[in-house]
């Protein structure tokens, strides 16, 4: 094969948009030719293991439709590093990149959503811890469905509990479930600083942490003492969320926390007898907000039956039921999560190993 048709075919290839983070993929993808069979292989930088049999669909779709290529062989690298954080912090020990779940009211879902984004990275490949930061209604027990007290090191440290394959904290695993959290705010926030410094978390790609509802004490806390690489914000599709949107956006604008986009909870409603998928909340509110917050909208979750329940038995829809048309949403949103954070500057104080996975 001529230098000719190499450079036409890597230009080909370079030319190829990633739909997660929107962006041709460049110098990430590399070509070699031995006669008519072409080798591939893909640098991300995001966990996507669901979606590399459609990028592999993808690129022998480049290669030959046109018959100059008979057969490609596609290698598929993943290297996840840690991204940079507010000024002054340095990241957790153990932890590649802490990324917020906020929402500017409750009642949102945002603790499912949450849950269910922190197994649908791992479904995807990466390794995932959740801290509840909810420290006056901790809700990832019993979504997580934990059990029991956390194990101590000899030193001290809180190893944290085990649920699904991830790596967990709360409050709620802390003290009785019945006991009310009577705590004025700086007690709350001394509270969210010892779990984060004290728990030995183990090589996480990613911490997910649930936050409380609203921009007080809990969240200005972690947006200015935490080291987080990026936020998400959740919503529902009424009109009225546009200022709490704004609200929460504001917050984190201000500590220069990079806010990686909007995800619509209960956009629609699924009827569990007959399927029938109505917008009781109206139709293209969340991507009217994101447009507005200058966001973008990273996906959008149907009100269904099952994931309600899922939740409610400690096994997330994830977990409980990866095949599921919601189950299969919220890995969508993972890549994009994952996408778009790998788009931010990294952080170069620290390097997280390579992960490697090959099509």
């Amino acid at each position: 094969m001529s230098d000719a048709l190499q450079s036409e075919l890597q230009a080909r290839l370079s030319a190829l948009v990633d739909p997660h983070t929107g962006q041709p993929f460049a110098e990430q993808i590399r070509l070699s030719l031995r006669g008519d069979r072409a080798a591939v292989r893909v640098q991300l930088s995001y966990p996507a293991a669901g979606w590399h049999a459609a990028l592999v669909e993808m690129i022998e779709g480049a290669l030959c439709h046109d018959g100059q290529v008979s057969a490609v062989t596609v290698e598929i690298d993943t290297e996840l590093v840690a991204h940079a954080v507010q000024d002054g912090l340095s990241p957790l020990p153990g932890v590649g990149n802490v990324i917020a779940v906020a929402s500017g009211k409750g009642g949102v879902g945002k603790s499912t959503v949450a849950a269910n984004l922190a197994l649908a990275l791992q479904a995807e490949g990466a390794r995932v811890g959740v801290l509840d930061a909810d420290i006056y209604g901790p809700s990832q027990p019993r979504m997580l469905g934990l059990e029991g007290k956390p194990q101590t090191t000899p030193d001290r440290r809180i190893l944290p509990m085990r649920a699904h394959g991830l790596q967990v904290m709360s409050i709620g695993v802390l003290v009785q479930v019945d006991q009310a959290m009577i705590w004025r705010g700086p007690m709350a926030t001394q509270a969210l600083q010892q779990m984060v410094s004290e728990t030995q978390w183990s090589d996480l790609d990613y911490l997910i942490v649930d936050l409380p509802p609203g921009t007080g004490d809990i969240q200005l806390t972690l947006a200015q003492r935490i080291p987080v690489a990026g936020a998400v914000t959740v919503t529902t599709p009424q009109d009225v969320a546009v200022d709490d949107v704004r609200r929460s956006v504001a917050m984190f604008n201000k500590v220069r926390v990079p806010v990686l986009g909007l995800i619509e909870n209960m956009s629609t409603h699924v009827c569990s007898n007959c399927g029938h998928e109505e917008a009781i909340f109206g139709r293209g509110g969340g991507q009217r907000m994101a447009e507005e917050a200058g966001l973008s909208l990273l996906g959008e979750i149907p009100l269904d039956a099952g994931l309600g329940r899922s939740t409610d038995t400690g096994a997330p829809i994830v977990a409980a039921d990866p095949e599921h048309p919601v189950a299969q949403r919220f890995r969508d949103i993972a890549r994009r999560v994952g996408a778009r954070l790998s788009l931010q500057a990294r952080n170069q104080t620290i390097r997280m190993p390579k992960i490697r996975i090959v099509e």
